[in-house]
């Protein structure tokens, strides 16, 4: 484990802006003497666009032009595999991996995409080749997924329903034929042909034997999560600012405190102040009568969100930082690097 390793979790809902602001915070991050990598498990693959690459994989790419910059985009199924090798057996791992049913679960379902995110970044960590690492966090139910995923996961396999079907000691492999759970198992045998049920046999017991240690894998990702600099990403419009205190409060179960939430796309405040002074020099009464309008609407809604976003910061005792509202968004290396440029708050962060 490298202690020195600074860790920056950047979370939120979908469509706020979170794929930009990692990009954009580990080019600040980055450099000759700090080695930076920024990962993404947003299936958009809307990183690779913004830093000009190709293409992105598990194995972190350099960013072309920008000095110790590499990035990456989480492949969650060889990522599982990576996990069943190194938390199983052997011959428990080769079965696994050539189960429809593991497949299936490692490939589509959010919590083990999340978990599979959480692993990747604690080999980072323990790696020691990084200075920095920023993690592009998944958008499922606002960026709880990623944090719920180590407890969840050993939830799933050390859970009374999996602990039921296939016995409290881990016995023989046809016990869970012989004994447990028998009534229920001969109705499935019979609808479901014995064939398939030998597979979910085989499946879950396999399951089972990686518990211990997965449960010993969560505590640590778990510390890593805590030690780790958590960062909120929204707007201020009314869906994203829900997932926001969905976050807050349900992200007590895991006790990690995020570092500040940050405001994106926020309009300047100065604009109530103007909606308020009368338009000058400009004769027509028409036009000076719709750019009252105009700057009373959008002055109110500048009014709206700062209103809404203090009372955030204020109810959870956290920094607000705001990134404003840019008519083009940035969608290359060149305005990336200017997109954090006088956010204030944001060095004591980085």
């Amino acid at each position: 484990m490298s202690a020195d390793t600074q860790t920056i979790i950047v979370t939120g809902a979908g469509g706020v802006g979170k794929t930009t602001i990692s990009a954009a915070m580990a080019m600040r991050m980055a450099g000759p003497d700090r080695r930076t990598v920024v990962m993404t498990v947003d299936p958009a693959r809307r990183l690779a666009d913004a830093l000009d690459l190709h293409e992105l994989s598990n194995e972190p790419s350099p960013v072309p032009g920008v000095d110790g910059l590499w990035a990456s985009t989480l492949d969650a199924s060889a990522s599982w595999e990576g996990v069943v090798h190194r938390y199983s057996d052997p011959e428990v791992a080769d079965r696994l991996l050539t189960n429809h049913y593991f497949r299936a679960i490692a490939d589509r379902f959010p919590a083990a995409q999340a978990f599979a995110a959480t692993e990747t970044m604690s080999t980072m960590i323990e790696s020691g080749r990084w200075d920095a690492i920023v993690v592009d966090t998944p958008p499922s139910a606002g960026g709880l997924d990623f944090f719920l995923a180590p407890s969840q996961t050993v939830d799933l396999i050390g859970g009374k329903l999996l602990h039921w079907l296939t016995g409290a000691q881990l016995p023989g492999r046809r016990f869970l034929y012989r004994f447990t759970g028998r009534p229920i198992l001969k109705i499935a045998d019979t609808i479901l042909g014995g064939a398939l049920l030998e597979d979910v046999a085989e499946f879950l017991l396999d399951l089972r034997t990686m518990y211990d240690r997965l449960a010993a894998r969560a505590a640590t990702i778990q510390r890593h999560q805590r030690r780790a600099t958590t960062v909120v990403v929204t707007t201020a419009d009314p869906a994203p600012v829900a997932e926001v205190l969905r976050f807050f409060e349900e992200l007590t179960d895991v006790s990690v405190e995020p570092s500040g939430v940050l405001l994106n796309r926020a309009l300047p405040v100065g604009w109530a102040d103007a909606a308020r002074r009368p338009i000058r020099n400009i004769p027509d009464a028409d036009v000076r009568a719709t750019l009252k309008e105009n700057l009373t609407r959008w002055g109110g809604e500048a009014r709206r969100q700062a209103s809404a976003m203090e009372g955030i910061a204020g109810r959870y005792g956290v920094p607000l930082l705001t990134v404003p509202w840019v008519a083009e968004p940035p969608t290359a290396v060149e305005n990336l690097t200017q997109l954090l440029d006088g956010v204030a708050g944001l060095d004591d962060l980085l």
